[in-house]
């Protein structure tokens, strides 16, 4: 229904379901960073010619569209990154250095893990792990407990899980650590792609996004800080654009977000950015999430219809991601079959290697569904499954 505006789709004979990687982009946003490139390339927020303006009117209005978008209170409040995993790293070095435990969950990807290992914590040292129930369930239980004996704590937590496309109650995770003091960053590296998501709702003190999982260029992201916070965010990096005032003994930056985006920008990459999120508009997220769901539900359910299928969690709150094995075969063996049949998915850990051990596996084949996959890619996915089962068990 939708991959006639996706040039990737009319290029190639490969049934793309790796989405929870990276996802396609729409012609519109292809064409705009061509249009950039060909027709206004100049550096923005500092010459004043014609085509600088120009650049960087462009590049302010996607601001605007992502505040708009995630329902923000100001444009200062929306800094631009590469990605989630910038956007983690930012956070977790400028701002939550100070707090005692930093809370994760179980399923987080390891751009949510390493960068707290990186300040010297590890488990009971300053990062505390919330344990996870049957069918990956977030344990509330546990998480409070957390709470009450960690005081001066900072919760980071990923929204929609990469490996299992397991959703977490956000919203009642925030108001709980609220409850209990705690500020409250998520991971929203999958949620675009698939959920309306309003900031004010969930009442976050920070949401990071990325593009390329939304429909968007690689190297673009964002991350979303609640005013009040804005004063005690230290400068991540700084140099060109950053800068109110300078001599050799003292300098001075501007404010946000100019403060937190040092250097030349992805300037390309960010209009594009405002191009999928325009995209995202155009289509409307019912007609997303009703029409993913319905493929959602039937992969799960042809899946079902496999010999010795092993899933991990049911998809009653799940989306996106559906991560299986089969008892007796090694995943790596079903991905590299599957791919000499123009089948795309994700073998491994999916950079989720906590979860997989605490699970006893070593990974699982993925396949991560996106609004412009339908039922033939269904449909041939399980003729693949079906014909690389029986070479594997013959």
């Amino acid at each position: 229904m939708f991959k006639n505006d996706f040039p990737y789709f009319q290029n190639s004979k490969v049934v793309y379901l790796d989405n929870g990687a990276t996802t396609q982009k729409p012609k519109s946003v292809i064409d705009s960073q061509v249009d950039y490139y060909t027709q206004y390339c100049a550096n923005t927020h500092r010459s004043n010619f014609g085509h600088a303006n120009k650049a960087t009117q462009e590049f302010e209005k996607v601001r605007v569209i992502l505040k708009e978008f995630i329902n923000a209170s100001k444009n200062e409040e929306i800094i631009f990154t590469k990605g989630v995993t910038e956007s983690i790293n930012f956070i977790a070095s400028s701002f939550a250095t100070h707090f005692k435990t930093v809370i994760i969950s179980s399923l987080e990807h390891h751009s949510n893990i390493t960068p707290w290992h990186m300040q010297g914590r590890s488990l009971g040292n300053g990062l505390e792990v919330v344990n996870f129930k049957e069918n990956l369930d977030f344990d509330f239980e546990h998480f409070e407990e957390l709470l009450k004996a960690n005081p001066n704590s900072f919760v980071s937590i990923t929204h929609i899980s990469n490996a299992f496309g397991k959703i977490h109650d956000i919203k009642t995770i925030t108001k709980i650590a609220h409850d209990y003091g705690a500020i409250v960053m998520i991971d929203g590296a999958q949620s675009l792609a698939h959920l309306k998501v309003d900031v004010k709702e969930l009442d976050v003190d920070f949401f990071a996004i990325s593009g390329h999982k939304t429909f968007a260029p690689t190297g673009v992201g964002a991350i979303y800080v609640k005013e009040k916070f804005l004063k005690d965010l230290k400068a991540y990096q700084t140099g060109g654009a950053t800068i109110n005032d300078v001599d050799f003994n003292h300098s001075t930056l501007l404010d946000s977000p100019y403060k937190f985006e040092a250097g030349t920008q992805n300037i390309a990459g960010i209009i594009g950015f405002g191009k999928a999120l325009e995209y995202i508009n155009h289509i409307h997220y019912k007609n997303i999430q009703s029409y993913e769901h319905n493929v959602y539900n039937y992969l799960d359910e042809e899946l079902k219809k496999l010999p010795d299928i092993i899933f991990y969690n049911d998809i009653s709150d799940s989306i996106g991601s559906r991560s299986f094995n089969f008892k007796g075969i090694v995943h790596d063996d079903i991905g590299i079959l599957i791919d000499k049949m123009n089948i795309a998915v994700r073998v491994g850990h999916h950079c989720a290697q906590p979860i997989m051990k605490k699970l006893g596996i070593k990974g699982t084949i993925r396949v991560s569904t996106a609004f412009y996959n339908d039922f033939v890619d269904v449909d041939k996915l399980i003729e693949a499954l079906t014909k690389a089962l029986k070479i594997l068990k013959d």
